[in-house]
């Protein structure tokens, strides 16, 4: 193809510097984790190759060696390639060969990337294989525990406060009480149930299409070639991969990573519903709820003196919607698989691995940002729980829907308690209506 120009400096080669120039949409490029999943595939595959007796010990102790000083060293800036490049990621894993070989080279050993680099591999199934343990990692190691500790700090700062009954809220309408902790006991249950998710995820992720090749068949890969590197991933990491149980699907198929995306979109969710939830129990202090105080961090506005806002539930919410925006880029990544390979690879790395990001980001902030620094003010919850009609739903029992209906628009209308109106209106002695209308007991379900 002629000759190209590569900066004297650079690690990489003619075809990463191709890349560069030929794929100039976006510089936005593969995060950290995809590179360094990509690199563990490299290891494991010369380690695989020179005990199999396809790679000399020479040269694939120069190839692990350049790898490892990558994982260990910041060698980022050698990876200029694009997301937005050939749809199977061949730019980034040539990238990587390329970085290797230049390592290897001031090591003293010559290595080929595409030869010895490379072998047994093809980049249609080795980006997917990065992608599945890239991001088998990341929700192990950084997401899961985020959320871990999500669930924690809401079901601690709800015990703290386990004595508190508010009004509760359907349509944004003053409904029933309940208890403060057993509300934040259900943020917490939304959290833990998409770390049940997650952990199926994970299950799914574990198939690597390593060995597939070209398209599935698993030419020019040794049949003991994808055991063998599974295995030393698997030693490397911690993880439990497996060998795909159909190359074919996994080339051409991206509909583990569609799923992943969307259980992560529902994490997405779940935090920005908690975090909305936040914003208006913080609303006012005057003219809105008031029910709690998150903790003041910044200035609110640059005109309003002493207005503070609730930047972090605000911040969270962004960062939900970014994940759900990424889901809707990886689903429509999902339906390029044409024949034997999906080529819109590169983009859903970037959007699903962009996702696991935000998401654990959000989940630390809102843990450790807003809900442990929180302070409920009781007294605002206790006060609209004493004036709420919906509280003569405990008379239906006795007096009967129509009546009690009676009872709570009288009681509105004239602006007095319910008791007061309960007590003139139906039979009920002073100290039978104190029971039945006590808001813990109806936070409680009714009982005693």
């Amino acid at each position: 193809m002629g000759s190209v120009r590569i900066p004297a400096d650079a690690l990489y080669g003619p075809q990463t510097q191709r890349a560069v120039v030929n794929f100039d949409i976006s510089d936005r490029r593969l995060p950290h984790s995809f590179l360094r999943s990509l690199v563990i595939i490299k290891i494991a595959a010369a380690e695989t190759n020179r005990d199999l007796g396809l790679l000399s010990e020479k040269q694939a102790e120069a190839i692990i060696a350049s790898a490892e000083m990558l994982l260990e060293n910041t060698y980022w800036e050698h990876f200029p390639v694009s997301v937005y490049q050939t749809g199977s990621g061949t730019s980034t894993n040539m990238n990587v060969n390329e970085v290797i070989c230049s390592l290897a080279r001031r090591l003293g050993v010559e290595v080929s990337a595409n030869d010895h680099v490379n072998l047994g591999q093809s980049s249609n199934d080795v980006v997917p294989s990065a992608l599945h343990l890239a991001a088998a990692l990341e929700i192990r190691d950084v997401l899961r525990p985020a959320l871990a500790q999500l669930s924690r700090i809401i079901r601690d700062k709800g015990a703290e406060y386990r004595d508190v009954v508010k009004t509760g809220r359907t349509h944004l309408m003053d409904a029933l009480p309940l208890r403060l902790q057993a509300e934040m006991g259900g943020w917490a249950a939304q959290i833990d149930d998409c770390r049940a998710r997650l952990d199926t995820a994970l299950e799914h992720l574990s198939e690597l299409a390593l060995g597939g090749t070209a398209v599935g068949s698993g030419v020019n890969c040794h049949p003991d070639f994808p055991a063998g590197a599974i295995i030393r991933i698997n030693a490397r990491t911690g993880l439990s991969c497996k060998i795909s149980a159909s190359y074919y699907k996994s080339l051409s198929s991206l509909d583990t990573v569609v799923e992943v995306s969307g259980i992560l979109r529902t994490t997405a969710i779940s935090i920005m519903k908690i975090a909305n939830d936040l914003r208006w129990m913080n609303s006012g202090p005057l003219s809105g709820l008031g029910e709690i105080s998150l903790p003041a961090l910044q200035p609110g506005s640059s005109i309003m003196p002493a207005k503070v806002n609730p930047v972090i539930p605000e911040a969270v919410c962004m960062a939900a919607a970014q994940v759900i925006g990424n889901d809707a880029v990886v689903a429509v990544a999902g339906q390029s698989g044409n024949f034997q390979l999906n080529t819109m690879l590169p983009v859903a790395a970037a959007n699903l691995l962009e996702s696991v990001d935000l998401l654990a980001g959000a989940a630390r902030s809102l843990g450790e940002k807003a809900i442990a620094g929180m302070t409920v003010n009781r007294e605002v919850c206790s006060g609209s729980v004493a004036r709420n009609p919906v509280l003569v739903t405990a008379l239906n029992p006795v007096v009967g829907y129509l009546a009690a209906a009676r009872i709570a628009k009288k009681a509105i209308a004239e602006d007095r308690p319910i008791l007061d109106i309960a007590l003139e209106e139906t039979g009920l002695t002073r100290a039978e209506l104190l029971e039945l209308l006590d808001p813990a007991r109806l936070a409680d379900g009714g009982r005693k």
